[in-house]
């Protein structure tokens, strides 16, 4: 049997050390398919419930593998399913790569069925590398030009290929005019910056007092050398939320998650200094950084092309965050621990245990800061987490400590709603071995997630752990656009838009041969994470949560908390709850240990 085009795709794949490919059918990729059964499954078909799904598990097996993640869907309607996951992936800077089908190009500008001008599509999420293969000669350099180009770039890339170009038989390209031959593999490689930029950068950082570091996931296998950096600094290192599981959580000086939904020693942190360091981040929010004329700073990116934004950085130093911290760090001088650091070490030692009375909070029925900071002592040293979009983050960013091998991830910059379960089903492809767990709102759980459970149920028998724990926070809201709403536009609750419906979210689970338990009051919370933990199959459990519980962000100010009661009084449903809820978790920032000249600035 002659060998076709879609036999030599699956093959070049496999060359490529391609393990999975996470895809739905269709009729505009039956010529893979074929193949694929030809091939014995391999790389392996994963079949996902939604071709947007596909492109999820895509990302986050990428995220918590290191690998470059591969989906495939059909042509016109699956290849515009797939394009939300790609551009959570884009956004992220993963490496992802799209292969879709077309129609036939003798269809090709007649208006049939299913054709969309996707090189068209595809050109702004794809950017970097998107091609459509029209003659089989133009393999294998368009999918090694795919794979390298996703991994030196980490981002996506596509393939389009049309149905009859998936039926031709294979013939290489050949040594003559106008081919294009090809070579597998990429080459490690570590770029550093230049002996003088590394000189400015250590001027820069010597001459500060009160130094903050704050890194990104590109400071993800930097642990070490950011370790020593913030030692020999004296300095505070704050993350943003893609570099959370960067750095642990269990170092004293680590102030935890920037921003919105980070914590209030990040803020101040960046408040107060007069030096910043960047490392691998380019967390977009400059209005939780430094005034621009308060600190001298230095950024670190293996990009050249994300360097110098966010900030007046007054030296950008271009390289690998690893191997740049290895080289800057001899040129550093030792900074005494001073009051700086003491009073860094005091402000996040307090952020916790305001994080502790605020989960003690009583709510109707359960406080969400309260499930979450129970598991937080329950995590797996080697637990992979997920959060979706939503309130969920915010418990996510501020409850959970990293520690040990954990790894964590959401949609950080796209913030998309729905990665959440299939980013853990990604990962249990990835890691088979690790257990699993994603945190999510049932607004989320309803948009996808349920329907997601089902490729949990297809496969989770393989894993060699076979825990993966989908937690929804079930408060009958769209909660964080609910706050949103109050806080930044003082406007109540929009039940038609914000009223969710109550789903028994266990009993599915357990319907399609899952476990789970449903828990509608506090005393039931822990056992529940201890079950889930100990199960011998995916659980979801259903935590029936309070939404009046408020998400305040680090720098709330009583004008904003002022601004929600407001929203409430106009006729917010939830009015009362709102506003105890409110003023309870507020008031835990005014507890003994905050000075007064903090109270003032609040």
């Amino acid at each position: 049997m002659s060998l076709k085009v879609s036999d030599y795709i699956l093959q070049r794949l496999r060359a490529w050390e391609v393990e999975h490919v996470f895809a739905y059918a269709g009729d505009g990729i039956n010529g893979l398919l074929a193949a694929w059964g030809r091939a014995d499954n391999k790389p392996r078909f994963i079949q996902s419930r939604h071709e947007e799904m596909s492109a999820f598990e895509a990302v986050g097996y990428a995220k918590f593998s290191g690998r470059v993640g591969v989906c495939a869907a059909t042509s016109g309607p699956g290849a515009i399913h797939l394009l939300n996951g790609l551009y959570d992936a884009k956004l992220d800077h993963v490496p992802v790569v799209a292969i879709v089908g077309q129609t036939n190009r003798s269809a090709m500008g007649g208006s049939y069925q299913q054709e969309v001008d996707l090189l068209s599509l595809y050109k702004d999420v794809a950017a970097d590398f998107c091609e459509m293969v029209t003659v089989p000669e133009q393999l294998p350099n368009v999918i090694d030009r795919a794979m390298r180009t996703a991994r030196a770039k980490r981002t996506v890339t596509a393939i389009i290929i049309p149905a009859d170009v998936q039926e031709l038989d294979y013939s290489p390209p050949t040594h003559t005019f106008k081919m294009v031959p090809s070579s597998l593999g990429m080459a490690s490689y570590a770029p550093l910056p230049g002996a003088t930029d590394l000189d400015r950068a250590a001027e820069v950082l010597n001459a500060g007092e009160k130094v903050a570091i704050l890194i990104g996931q590109g400071a993800r296998g930097a642990r070490a050398e950011v370790e020593q950096l913030a030692e020999l600094m004296g300095a505070g290192v704050a993350k943003a939320l893609l570099g959370k599981d960067a750095f642990p959580d269990d170092l004293p000086y680590v102030t935890g998650a920037i921003g919105l939904l980070g914590t209030r020693p990040s803020y101040e942190l960046m408040q107060e200094c007069d030096t910043l360091l960047v490392i691998g981040s380019s967390f977009p929010y400059t209005q939780f950084l430094p005034e621009l004329d308060q600190a001298r700073a230095v950024q670190i990116d293996i990009d050249p092309f994300m360097v110098g934004l966010r900030y007046p950085f007054e030296v950008n130093l271009v390289g690998d965050a690893r191997e740049t911290l290895k080289a800057l760090l001899p040129k550093l001088k030792r900074k005494k621990h001073g009051s700086w650091r003491k009073k860094i070490e005091k402000n996040t030692a307090r952020w916790w245990k305001v994080m502790e009375r605020r989960a003690a909070v009583d709510a109707d029925p359960i406080n969400p800061e309260y499930v979450v900071h129970a598991l937080d002592a329950l995590l797996p040293h080697d637990v992979i987490l997920a959060a979706d979009s939503g309130s969920a983050a915010n418990w996510y960013a501020r409850h959970l400590r990293i520690r040990g091998a954990m790894r964590g991830s959401l949609s950080g910059t796209l913030a998309t709603m729905g990665p959440g379960v299939p980013y853990v089903i990604g990962a249990k492809f990835a890691h088979p071995d690790r257990p699993a767990l994603a945190l999510v709102g049932d607004g989320a759980m309803q948009m996808n997630g349920m329907a997601e459970l089902i490729t949990a149920a297809k496969y989770w028998s393989e894993w060699q752990d076979p825990r993966l724990i989908v937690a929804v926070l079930n408060n009958h809201d769209l909660n964080q656009v609910t706050w949103e709403m109050r806080a930044m536009s003082g406007a109540p609750q929009f039940l038609p838009s914000q009223a969710l419906p109550d789903v028994p979210y266990a009993d599915f689970a357990r319907s399609i041969g899952l476990e789970g338990v449903r828990v509608e009051t506090p005393e039931g919370v822990e056992s529940a994470w201890h079950k889930a933990l100990g199960a011998d199959r995916p659980f979801v459990i259903d935590f029936r949560t309070d939404p009046a519980v408020p998400p305040i962000p680090p720098h709330a100010t009583l004008d904003q908390i002022e601004a929600a009661a407001t929203a409430v009084f106009q006729g917010d449903s939830d009015r009362a709850d709102v506003v105890r809820q409110g003023v309870k978790a507020k008031i835990q920032e005014f507890l003994p240990g905050k000075s007064r000249r903090q109270e003032r600035k609040d």
